[in-house]
């Protein structure tokens, strides 16, 4: 088996994203907090964002169902830079390493296509990838294949001879490994860096 390329998600791997690290300076209590997150703000809410809606109306549509909160919700978008916290080092450094052995490496990642922007902006890093696809931007999420074989497409453009058997993609979330796997990628649900590490050497990625 020979890997021509790597198809990093961000989130998890890369990325240190929460909503916690905002929410925890405006609602202090620990339960409230995580009745807010589950009951109003949830991620699956957030997840419309990612699969292309507006932040604009997704913040209106959920001030109309919860008019006592308006300032929270608010405050998830107008804040959204204090829930990216940091890069993750471990897992850039994966992604360093890789660049210096010239793998080509590629981006898959749910987001925002409004938010995304501010992450290109402050993290360098994210210059190794030869192409990033953002849900937002496709109007297409994972686990949908649809957008599996938009970024088989784009690493194509880089190697195009290049087939599925041949990209690794890292992803934290299982069925997001799960989906990638059953069109014929490798797939490395990534626990911990150490771990993502070992299973590329174990595909024979050299680093």
């Amino acid at each position: 088996m020979t890997i021509r390329a790597v198809v990093f998600d961000f989130g998890g791997v890369l990325f240190d994203w929460s909503p916690q690290h905002l929410y925890r300076k405006l609602i202090a209590d620990d339960v409230e907090r995580q009745w807010f997150l589950d009951t109003i703000c949830t991620q699956d809410w957030n997840t419309e964002q990612d699969a292309g809606r507006s932040l604009a109306e997704a913040t209106r549509t959920l001030i109309t169902q919860y008019p006592e909160h308006k300032a929270l919700i608010q405050a998830y978008y107008e804040r959204w830079p204090e829930m990216l916290r940091a890069e993750l080092p471990e897992g850039v450094a994966i992604l360093e390493a890789l660049h210096q052995v010239e793998m080509p490496l590629f981006g898959l990642t749910n987001w925002s296509a409004e938010t995304f922007p501010y992450a290109r902006a402050n993290y360098p890093f994210l210059q190794r990838f030869r192409n990033i696809v953002v849900s937002g931007e496709l109007k297409l999420i994972k686990p949908d294949p649809a957008i599996y074989h938009a970024s088989l497409s784009q690493v194509r453009e880089h190697l195009p001879d290049i087939q599925a058997s041949e990209v690794v993609f890292i992803d934290d979330v299982a069925g997001n490994i799960e989906a990638a796997i059953a069109l014929g990628w490798q797939g490395i649900h990534h626990v911990s860096a150490e771990r993502t590490a070992t299973r590329l050497r174990e595909l024979g990625v050299a680093f």
